[in-house]
């Protein structure tokens, strides 16, 4: 029989298993055996932790007539250096149509090759105002190259014997020459100021055009992230209830199917954001704007109420290619007139300083053409012809701009009755009809077909709205550019 001094705790144990084995009922002897040093241990393991646990000691006050004992001096804590944080990203610059209109003004690269134009002109008055210069001469004859005649010396044939002359020309022009050149230079940099003049005007409808491209593209990728969002708790929607078993398997699957469209639209929508923007940039100058830039505004309708006619009239008096053809017809007549002064003949006069056999003289010398067979008639006539030419380019410049109000104006109030269409409720009736079939399904009283269906309905009809108004954005802008003004009255 197996005895000892045990653990109260494992004494239990240890009495079960000598009984086990002094009755020989286990049919692994061995085993048991085995387990008894194992528990021994522990019951020893147990009572030594036990001993070796400090008792608790009661809380005593402090003894008041103790000095507190000096702690020893804490050390700083080392500061570990901080990393550094990768810069923040530069906010993104919105800007409005007019400040694009503006640094496009400003760092369009042909426009600024168009302004050159002007200094070149200018360059050409100066030309044209120049005085003739005067014309120095002088000339030495019967200098003794190989030697003097007899018994004279080199002072007595220079002075005797050879002859010196300087002489001073200078050439008069008759006709008032000078006075046309610069006449005619002058109405070629008034006319080169219509054409840069023109050029802006076309960049600022370029420029505005894009931007209301860009505004466009804007207001689709938000609307598309919107009916994504929106379309997104449809789906979670179906799914309950398809779980529920309210809705079939294959109509769950079509709602899941339809939200593959509106992912793709949203990404549609982003691609068609980044070109706009990257072409506007490309209008403005490409260090006009950041990257990251982006366009302020919103796309709004704002009616027009302007007669036709008045717009007309405005425009006959502004725009810049029309003021730059009537400018070229001024211009030629500038240079008929030139021509007609090119057709006077000049005079030269000289005045001649000579020394000759010991004395010294002055003479006075002047000469002209005598315009028997060259009057300059060839020029006189093309130039005649060119006021002619002129006159009708003007009269075609001032059809195109009548022709260009009128189209304008008239796509202006074509656009601006679609826009006044969708406002008067076909816009709200597409949106009310979507809510209705969208509560209707989800609460079980729509089929899904009508509740896609207005579903489609609206969403064509919010990309028709936002397509009219910027169309009849555009038209405005035209209308702008049609009339020659930024600020139509």
């Amino acid at each position: 029989m197996v005895t000892g001094l045990l653990p109260a705790g494992n004494a239990g144990l240890l009495t079960r298993l000598a009984r086990m084995l002094n009755e020989r009922r286990s049919p692994d002897c061995f085993a048991l055996l085995l387990l008894i040093p194992l528990a021994l241990l522990a019951g020893i393991s147990a009572a030594q932790v036990g001993a070796t646990q400090p008792a608790t000691a009661p809380v005593q006050s402090p003894a008041p007539a103790q000095a507190p004992a000096q702690s020893p001096p804490a050390q700083a804590p080392t500061t570990q250096p901080t990393p550094a944080l990768p810069p923040a990203p530069l906010p993104a610059v919105r800007i409005t149509l007019d400040e694009a209109i503006n640094r496009a003004f400003t760092h369009s690269h042909v426009l600024k090759a168009a302004e050159t134009t002007i200094h070149q002109a200018q360059a050409e008055e100066i030309t044209a105002n120049l005085r003739p210069n005067p014309v120095l001469s002088g000339d030495s004859q019967f200098l003794p190259l190989f030697g003097n005649p007899p018994n004279s010396p080199t002072s007595t044939t220079l002075d005797q014997l050879s002859q010196f002359d300087v002489g001073i020309g200078y050439l008069i022009e008759r006709g008032g020459k000078r006075h046309h050149r610069l006449q005619a230079a002058r109405d070629v940099t008034a006319q080169t100021r219509s054409t840069v003049l023109d050029n802006q005007r076309t960049i600022a409808f370029n420029v505005a055009q894009q931007f209301i491209v860009a505004l466009l593209a804007d207001s689709n990728l938000q609307f598309a992230q919107q009916g994504l969002d929106s379309f997104q708790q449809t789906v979670t929607i179906s799914e309950e209830r398809y779980k529920a078993g309210d809705i079939s398997q294959a109509d769950y699957l079509k709602i899941k199917l339809q939200l593959l469209q509106f992912q793709t639209d949203v990404s549609a929508a982003q691609v068609a954001r980044v070109q706009a923007l990257a072409t506007l940039r490309q209008l403005m100058g490409y260090t006009a704007v950041p990257q990251n830039y982006d366009v302020a505004g919103d796309l709004a309708y704002t009616p027009v109420n302007q007669n036709e006619d008045d717009l007309k009239a405005l425009a006959l008096r502004t725009r810049p290619d029309l003021i730059a053809a009537q400018g070229g017809l001024t211009a030629s007549k500038s240079a008929y007139e030139l021509e007609r002064a090119n057709g006077k003949r000049d005079v030269n006069v000289a005045f001649n300083f000579s020394h000759v056999a010991g004395y010294s003289s002055g003479s006075w010398f002047a000469n002209m053409e005598l315009p028997i067979f060259n009057r300059n008639q060839g020029e006189i006539a093309r130039t005649r012809y060119a006021i002619t030419q002129a006159q009708e380019n003007a009269y075609a410049a001032s059809d195109i701009v009548l022709t260009d109000v009128e189209s304008a104006y008239a796509a202006v109030s074509t656009n601006q009755q679609v826009v006044q269409l969708y406002l008067g409720g076909y816009l709200k009736n597409a949106q009310d009809s979507r809510d209705i079939s969208e509560y209707a399904y989800k609460k079980g009283g729509a089929s899904l077909l009508d509740f896609l269906d207005a579903e489609r309905s609206y969403r064509a009809t919010e990309l028709a709205y936002r397509q009219a108004l910027a169309s009849y954005m555009t038209a405005v802008e035209q209308l702008k550019e049609a009339v020659g003004t930024r600020n139509l009255p």
